[in-house]
């Protein structure tokens, strides 16, 4: 062991001299504390092992990672259940899941990256960047005579112009119209991406495809098209693919080491995906476009509950983290401040909409616990993060069967456990 020690002593003296550097993300280190020291109950902490035992025995899903961090510290991290049945593998807690629609939130911030630097404007159209987008209509139902038509029957419709063009704005805050599960979808098949097609061979089509209502009349949340505008956009204006974009402008500086599109075929820290079958759950394959060649920007990543946690942490910081500023502390603000309020239809009671995350702005009215101004978002496949500035807390709950339940459960029992401010020293 003597003459080992030495010669990787010998090694780095010698990389030294050379002059060389070896660069790769350093893993994200979050201080721990106890739950007492920033205010809550470890007691009360231990309710969400309960609820998600509670969940593994319903078969709801087959484990989860459970993150709760406080000013700036990680007071609750654990693994429960199995990250594959068939294995009996336990599950761990630096175990990767496919976060879908928590992408929306990189890519958000991504945009808004672009707008600091003056590339883009929340008020551009988007026909400045894919011209195709330019002079778009609007797909109206047709009113069909006679009896109505049976279920699932494809709807007629005809084509008005758009009143004005949809902007990035309007992408942000899925008030668009496009694609967004309207009756113009069967025209967005159409259109659809095909094998190892990117972005840039992909959205000029979409020019073609009728919105489903004009800009701004309502809130409809579909997880592709608008998103993956963005990350096109962003690939335009940074002049770099958006997998190497968000890499090296969000990953490494905020060292999260295990966030990237695409599974890792055969990486034994994957959780395996499952949906709830008539006989318990049953393993699901990848979706389609997790194996293409484009990165989308409505979902795609995979992750850990400590890396998002880096991500959750820098919005909750105002834009920062550990030295690394990514954002200003006004373009946070902006960013998390409702944008589509919860008057504009397709909005739930006491939940509005900013850009690319919700925004609790009457917690009664959702039945929720969280303070006012709470923010974030989920993903399709059972992943969920909030942001609470008010509180200073992030919660991330990671699995992957999908449940609505459960997420507002474990929000819950996260505030039912504060119990005091704790101590703020050192906080931002």
């Amino acid at each position: 062991m003597r003459h080992v020690r030495l010669s990787v002593a010998k090694c780095a003296a010698l990389i030294l001299l050379a002059g060389c550097v070896l660069s790769w993300p350093i893993a994200a280190a979050t201080p721990t504390a106890k739950p007492e020291e920033v205010g809550l109950s470890a007691e009360r902490l231990h309710r969400i092992n309960d609820l998600i035992q509670r969940n593994i025995d319903a078969g709801t899903f087959s484990g989860a990672v459970a993150l709760v961090a406080r000013q700036g510290r990680i007071a609750h991290l654990e693994a429960q259940g199995l990250m594959d049945i068939e294995s009996r593998k336990p599950m761990q807690k630096d175990a990767i899941f496919r976060i879908m629609s928590m992408t929306k939130p990189v890519v958000g911030v991504s945009i808004m990256m672009m707008i600091e630097e003056g590339k883009v404007r929340l008020t551009d159209p988007v026909s400045k960047f894919i011209p195709e987008m330019k002079d778009l209509k609007v797909a109206v139902a047709m009113t069909p005579a006679g009896p109505p038509p049976p279920p699932n029957t494809p709807t007629r419709f005809y084509t008005v112009p758009a009143e004005r063009e949809i902007t990035v704005r309007d992408l942000l805050t899925h008030t668009s119209g496009l694609v967004s599960g309207g009756i113009s979808n069967r025209e967005a098949q159409r259109v659809a991406l095909k094998g190892k097609e990117t972005l840039a061979d992909y959205l000029p089509r979409l020019g073609g495809v009728p919105l489903d209502f004009q800009p701004r009349a309502r809130w409809a949340y579909r997880a592709q098209a608008g998103l993956r505008t963005l990350a096109r956009i962003v690939e335009i204006t940074s002049g770099m693919p958006y997998d190497r974009f968000a890499k090296q402008r969000i990953f490494d500086p905020l060292g999260m080491k295990d966030t990237f599109f695409y599974p890792a075929q055969g990486n034994p820290r994957m959780a395996t995906l499952y949906r709830r079958g008539e006989k318990g759950l049953e393993k699901q394959n990848n979706p389609g476009f997790m194996n293409g060649a484009y990165f989308s920007g409505g979902g795609g990543l995979m992750s850990t509950a400590e890396d998002y946690l880096q991500f959750a942490q820098m919005l909750l910081n105002g834009g920062e983290l550990n030295g690394k500023r990514l954002l200003g502390s006004k373009t946070v603000e902006v960013m998390t401040s409702v944008a589509a309020p919860d008057t504009l239809p397709g909005r739930p009671k006491g939940e509005g909409y900013g850009l690319s995350v919700r925004v609790v702005n009457d917690p009664i009215a959702r039945s929720s616990f969280m303070s006012a101004g709470t923010f974030g978002w989920s993903g399709a496949f059972g992943t969920h993060f909030f942001v609470d500035p008010q509180e200073r807390i992030v919660g991330i709950l990671m699995a992957q069967t999908p449940d609505q339940q459960v997420r507002l459960d474990f929000e819950n029992a996260i505030m039912h456990a504060i119990v005091g401010n704790g101590t703020l020293s050192g906080t931002h």
